[in-house]
C-alpha cells in the first residue's frame, strides 16, 4: 500500500515552533519545502493542509491545529473525508524513547505514552505507520513535560533534522509502498561521526 496522507504531530503557534514535540512539524515542512508544498489552514478539518506530488505520486499533507492531545479532531475527519485506510497514514511524531539523531519507521502498535498518537489510535485505529522521530528522554521522568516543551540544544537539532533528511531521502520507497526498503534506511541510518 502506498502512503496517500503524511500527518505531522506538533502544537500551532509560534512559541511553539521550535520546541521538540514539534518534530513532526518539522518533518512535513521538510517535506514542502523540497517538493514544493504549500500549506493552507482549513477550517473545517482544524488543519494546515497540503496536496501535491512526491516521487510521482500524489500525497496530502496535514498539520492539526488542534493541540497534540487533540491530534484525532483534526487527522480522523480528514483521514475519514478522504477515505483513507490506517495504513495509506504515516503519522511523524516526536519519540522521547529514541536518541536525538535516530529515526524509526513503524507501522501498528500502541501509543507508547505519546499524548497525539493517544488521540488518534481510537479514532483510525493502530495500524497506521509511524516515523517516530527521536528527541531523546530527559535524566528524570518529572522533567518530560519541560523537556518536550522546550527548544533542543543547537546540537541536537542539527542531529534532528539529519535524521529527518534520512527520511525525507527515503520517501521514493515510501510513496511506492516499498515498506521494508523504507525500514530498512530509515531504521539504519547513523549520524556521521
Amino acid at each position: 500500500m502506498t502512503i496517500k496522507l503524511i500527518v505531522g504531530l506538533g502544537n500551532p503557534g509560534s512559541q511553539y515552533q521550535h520546541t521538540r514535540h514539534n518534530a513532526g512539524f518539522w518533518f512535513v515542512e521538510s517535506l514542502c519545502d523540497k517538493f514544493g508544498i504549500s500549506l493552507s489552514f482549513d477550517k473545517k478539518f482544524r488543519a494546515k493542509v497540503g496536496y501535491g506530488m512526491i516521487h510521482n505520486a500524489p500525497v496530502r499533507l496535514l498539520l492539526p491545529e488542534t493541540f497534540m492531545n487533540l491530534s484525532g479532531q483534526a487527522v480522523a475527519p480528514f483521514a475519514k473525508f478522504y477515505n483513507f485506510g490506517s495504513d495509506e497514514i504515516l503519522v511523524a511524531h516526536d519519540e522521547l524513547d529514541i536518541a536525538a539523531g535516530n529515526i524509526k519507521l513503524k507501522t501498528g502498535g500502541g501509543h507508547g505514552g505519546h499524548n497525539g498518537l493517544k488521540d488518534i489510535v481510537p479514532h483510525l485505529g493502530a495500524n497506521f505507520h509511524r516515523l517516530r522521530i527521536g528527541i531523546g528522554r530527559p535524566a528524570h521522568s518529572s522533567q518530560v513535560s519541560s523537556f518536550v516543551l522546550n527548544k533542543p540544544m543547537i546540537d541536537e537539532r542539527i542531529s534532528i533534522d539529519a535524521a529527518i533528511d534520512c527520511a525525507i531521502d527515503a520517501m521514493p520507497m515510501l510513496m511506492t509502498g516499498d515498506m521494508d526498503k523504507a525500514r530498512n534506511q530509515i531504521n539504519g541510518f547513523k549520524l556521521p561521526q
